[in-house]
This record gives structure tokens, C-alpha cells and sequence, in this order.
């Protein structure tokens, strides 16, 4: 059967968000590890009030620059991530540190407003697929749900490693062998691939912080003390190596012609089905995704 030209190659809809991948989760980790060293940093070098200031501050205009462009560009997005990495830590430190919440309290209570953002979500957009963020509506329900699975994931952290007394080393085997969880789940089990993505979204969070802590954290505290900004700077470092080689290739391909975007993207897609750890988690690239 012969295809029209004019639809051979239709334009696909900007989306403002990236693929996932596994590049995807490796910078999801390491935006979560930074965020809890960068706010243990700034919060010892300024105080509490201010660093939550500044925080909220950076934030707004991370996520501001994020909101302005019309498709997804690498440093704008994971710099907004990375600002929501250190003011999503702040906000649950804040409970806990200034209002003295319990941890379990503030994991039932940032649950809870995670739960509420979704269905607010789904009622309003019909799919909760981080692939089908198109619209500037679809973007905050976005983000408001990428900041509450920040603080619920660092309340949850903090709860197994002081609540629970696990510290910090056997936290990072709870949350390691926990995020295998929906991976497994959806490889063998077929779950839900929306479920299985947000699944392990929010278990990033604490698996990256409890890295972040038991680098960074004295030997006191029961981590390796090698301080909160060295660690910190070599994460944002790492960050902004990897932002940067995904930047030059999101130029180059700005400039490729259409015709060839769209067969680098089936021979993606078909890598993806074969092989690689973005499988376990390609929600956005299976049907259920879009619906």
C-alpha cells in the first residue's frame, strides 16, 4: 500500500520533555544525589531560612526558562531538574528540621499530595505519560509531580536511614533492590508501563540521596565524610559534561532534515526493543503510554 507524501513524513508534535532512556535514568540519579549534597551544603555554609530562599528562588527561574521553550532542550529541562533536586530536598527538610514533623508523617503527607497531583492529572489530561507532554497544562501537571516525588522520595530516604536506623549504606541496597521492582514488573510481569515508570521515578530519589549521604556525610554520621561540596561539585560537574554532550547532539539534529530525523528515530525505537536498560522503563514508547 502506497503512503500519501504529505503524510509520509508528518511533523511529529514538539515534546518538551526527553525520551527515556537509559542516559535519561543515569541523569535522574545523579540530579537526585546532587540535590541532597547541594542542600546539606548550602545549608550548613548559609543557614536554613536563606538557602530555602535561594532555593526556591533558583527554582523559579530554572523552571521558568524550562516552561519558555516550546520543545525539550536538554540544558533547560535537566537544569530545571536539577533546581527541583535541591528545593525539593529543602522543602522536606523543612518539615521535619523547622516544623519537627516525623518522617513518616511527611511520607504519608507527600504521598498523599503526590496521589492527589495524578488524579488531578488524569482527570484533567487523560494519561499521565511523560510522553505525551505537549501542551504548557500537561508541563505543570508535570512538574508539580516531578517536585512532590522529590520530597516524598528524600522524607522516605531519611525515614529508613534515622526512623528506621538502617543508615545510609543499607538504605542504598533497600532503594537499589526496591527500584528493580517495576523494572522486573514491567519486563516480566507486563504492569502498567506508566505505573512501573513513576514507580522507579520516585525511588530515585532516595536511592541517589542515601549515595549522596553516605559520600558526603562524616564518619560520625555513619558516612564516608569526604564532605558535602566536594561531592556536590563533582556531581554538578558530571551533570553538566553529560547536559552538555546531549546539548550538541540536540544542535545537530535541529539542523538535520526531517526525512532523516524520523529514520535515526525507527532505528531508536528498534534498539530500544531490543536491547538496554531504557527497555525495563520505556514508558513513553509503548502504546499504553498514549492513550
Amino acid at each position: 500500500m502506497s503512503v500519501a507524501p504529505t503524510t509520509r513524513h508528518r511533523p511529529l508534535a514538539p515534546n518538551r520533555v526527553p525520551e527515556v532512556t537509559a542516559t535519561f535514568w543515569l541523569l535522574k540519579s545523579l540530579t537526585t544525589a546532587m540535590g541532597e549534597s547541594v542542600s546539606d551544603f548550602l545549608v550548613h555554609l548559609l543557614g536554613p531560612i536563606p538557602s530555602v530562599l535561594l532555593g526556591f528562588v533558583a527554582f523559579c527561574f530554572a523552571l521558568a526558562r524550562q516552561l519558555h521553550v516550546r520543545r525539550y532542550r536538554p540544558g533547560n529541562y535537566w537544569g530545571a531538574v536539577a533546581m527541583v533536586g535541591v528545593f525539593g530536598t529543602m522543602a522536606a527538610d523543612v518539615l521535619h528540621v523547622g516544623f519537627h514533623v516525623p518522617y513518616l508523617i511527611s511520607v504519608l503527607f507527600f504521598g498523599l499530595a503526590l496521589s492527589g497531583i495524578f488524579w488531578l492529572w488524569q482527570r484533567s489530561e487523560g494519561t499521565l505519560s511523560m510522553h505525551s507532554v505537549l501542551t504548557v497544562r500537561r508541563e505543570l501537571f508535570y512538574w508539580a509531580t516531578v517536585v512532590a516525588t522529590f520530597a516524598l522520595g528524600t522524607a522516605a530516604g531519611d525515614f529508613t536511614a534515622f526512623s528506621l536506623h538502617l543508615g545510609y549504606f543499607v538504605s542504598i541496597i533497600f532503594f537499589g533492590a526496591a527500584i528493580m521492582v517495576p523494572a522486573f514488573g514491567y519486563r516480566f510481569v507486563h504492569w502498567n508501563p506508566i505505573f512501573s515508570f513513576w514507580f522507579a521515578y520516585v525511588l530515585t530519589r532516595p536511592l541517589g540521596a542515601s549515595v549522596a549521604d553516605a559520600l558526603g556525610k562524616s564518619k560520625i554520621s555513619g558516612g564516608l565524610g569526604i564532605g558535602s561540596g566536594w561531592v556536590a561539585l563533582v556531581l554538578s560537574l558530571t551533570i553538566i559534561a553529560i547536559v552538555s554532550l546531549l546539548a550538541g547532539r540536540d544542535a545537530a539534529a535541529a539542523s538535520t532534515p526531517l526525512h532523516r530525523q524520523h529514520s535515526a528515530a525507527a532505528r531508536r525505537g528498534h534498539l530500544h526493543h531490543e536491547h538496554g536498560i531504557g527497555e525495563l522503563f520505556r514508558s513513553g514508547l509503548s502504546p499504553e503510554s498514549d492513550a
